[in-house]
């Protein structure tokens, strides 16, 4: 164990880390097998106690790579669809993007702000943002804000949770990313239910043939 806690600790205080956490958020964006939460999460989770990386850089890295993937995202969207590779023709994913096509046209700023914090949920947003040619810049001021958030958001669960850790970084940052993970499905659950409940709703509105 104390071996693996020092490989933790000497990969953290690399410089190439960050270039990992960011690009494992740049692809995270219109990818979403890749686990940036986790990485963001388990290195700030480190930081908390041994003070590499940098929580601030971090920060700063983990934000650039969210904005970055986002917006490659949307690009995607726009020149693709939502119909070409065979992870979008999953029924969760079209049906995530028919929401999200629906929650678009409703409320565009909310949905995309709070969708940064659902990994299949994002990139629904994003891609179907692209699709529907949701004005760019507008996007752009958005996806910023939202990146920022989560950013933070992400950083903040490894250190608070780290702190505890401080003789065993593996056990801390495991912690650290299983709070981030429950978090974040108590968010899914909570907006599908959400969705349901809209869907519900739209249907009792529809007029009898």
């Amino acid at each position: 164990m104390q071996a693996i806690n020092d490989f933790i600790l000497a990969a953290a205080g690399q410089p190439w880390v960050l270039f990992v956490v960011l690009a494992c958020c740049v692809i995270d964006g219109f990818f979403p097998p890749i686990p940036s939460e986790s990485v963001v999460v388990g290195l700030s989770a480190v930081a908390a106690t041994a003070d590499v990386p940098n929580p601030w850089l971090l920060m700063l890295v983990a934000a650039l790579g969210a904005f970055l993937g986002d917006n490659i995202a949307y690009l995607i969207g726009r020149r693709v669809g939502t119909r070409r590779w065979s992870w979008m023709r999953g029924p969760r994913m079209q049906s995530a993007f028919r929401w999200a096509g629906r929650e678009l046209r409703k409320r565009p700023a909310s949905l995309i702000l709070v969708a940064r914090f659902v990994p299949i949920g994002r990139v629904a947003v994003n891609l179907t943002a692209g699709v529907t040619q949701y004005p760019h810049v507008r996007f752009v001021g958005l996806t910023f804000l939202s990146a920022t958030l989560w950013a933070g958001y992400s950083v903040g669960i490894g250190l608070f949770f780290g702190q505890w850790f401080e003789d065993n970084h593996l056990l801390g940052a495991v912690i650290a990313i299983v709070c981030a993970v429950a978090l974040g499905i108590v968010v899914d659950l909570a907006i599908n239910r959400v969705r349901h409940r809209t869907s519900m709703m739209e249907r009792m509105k529809e007029p009898e043939a």
